[in-house]
């Protein structure tokens, strides 16, 4: 079986983090390869020294970042990792450029509203035409509450498959166990059959 190029999209944000181990739980296969990809903004073009500064420390703080998530895919054995940290636009296109540049097979992310894919899908009429991989999207379960946006694929021959899954905090247990029934070897004493002596056998007298 050949191996695959997962990308996971590392954020500050803890439903990041739990489509990471969404993914090592339910996605990777022995030899996969997991690329943890953090694309940051820089809010200003300019190449003064200051900024220059600034575009470092933005630099640092997404590899920093990228290694905490390393750290949890450390827990899994057998788990190959990479990190790659760079600049990138707001429109999510560096993100797409990425992706495709490494081939992966499948982009694993949370969920959110600052998500580049909805950035991506209002600057993208076609955004299946910007990510040519499986995208599992890892989001909180909605309440009445919450506001749920939708990504809309106008192209029907994209060749994006996107597939959005829904995690809950934890199993709800019942409070009360049920209770024990006792199990009877032999409910029916008269059920039973008792034979003695010897069986003639026939012909014998």
């Amino acid at each position: 079986m050949d191996a695959r190029k997962v990308v996971v999209m590392v954020e500050d944000m803890e439903i990041a983090r739990r489509a990471l181990r969404w993914a090592l739980e339910n996605l990777l296969r022995y030899g996969d390869l997991i690329t943890l990809l953090h694309v940051f903004h820089h809010p200003t073009s300019s190449r003064s020294s200051r900024n220059k500064k600034k575009l470092r420390l933005l630099r640092l703080q997404g590899y920093h970042l990228a290694l905490s998530f390393k750290e949890i895919c450390n827990s899994f054995p057998n788990s190959k990792t990479e990190i790659v940290v760079t600049e990138g636009d707001q429109e999510g296109g560096k993100i797409a450029d990425l992706i495709n540049q490494i081939g992966a097979s499948t982009l694993v992310l949370g969920l959110h509203d600052q998500s580049f894919l909805y950035r991506l899908a209002l600057s993208h009429n076609k955004i299946g035409n910007n990510l040519n991989c499986k995208v599992v999207a890892i989001k909180q379960p909605t309440t009445l509450t919450t506001t749920t946006r939708t990504i809309s694929l106008s192209d029907s021959s994209t060749n994006m498959d996107f597939s959005q899954i829904e995690i809950a905090d934890g199993l709800s247990l019942p409070d009360d166990s049920p209770p024990k029934i006792p199990y009877r070897l032999c409910p029916d004493p008269s059920a039973i059959i008792w034979r003695s002596g010897t069986t003639k056998r026939k012909g014998t007298s």
